[in-house]
């Protein structure tokens, strides 16, 4: 599956008094919601850049996105329709950097001296993966 660096979906926004909910018809699942109309777009892009990263890490396929007025035939009454634009380079980027939360055990005198010396844990553990893993440190 190649991917591609900018998708564009058709969203249907739907304004009540709790909120205004947001859908994409061509990405069942992909639902999101926000209080305003500046939050519902948000939302909007936001939900599509993790439902399609997401779609692209299980390489399940996306589908063209439908044309406008193929949309308005899916929407109920009150709908209406917004463009989403998202640019996955960036998005890849994203959550490719995200930082991990790891568990690790050490015992207790070595814990104590690494504190004693303010080491940061994190760090050192970052430098000893990318050495053993041979990672240039200036790439990253």
């Amino acid at each position: 599956m190649s991917k591609k660096d900018v998708y564009r979906f058709w969203a249907l926004l739907d304004a009540a008094d709790e909120g205004i909910s947001v859908r994409f018809p061509d990405l069942p699942g992909c639902l999101t919601s926000g209080d305003t109309a500046e939050e519902a777009h948000a939302a909007a892009r936001e939900a599509l850049e993790g439902f399609l990263y997401v779609m692209e890490q299980d390489n399940d396929p996306i589908p063209d996105p439908s044309p406008l007025d193929a949309i308005l035939k899916q929407a109920e009454a009150g709908e209406a329709a917004s463009e989403v634009h998202v640019y996955m380079p960036t998005v890849r980027d994203a959550f490719e950097s995200k930082a991990i939360k790891k568990t690790l055990t050490v015992p207790k005198w070595l814990n104590d001296e690494a504190e004693r010396q303010h080491l940061n844990f994190s760090q050192i553990l970052q430098e000893g993966l990318k050495r053993s893993l041979g990672i240039d440190r200036s790439r990253v």
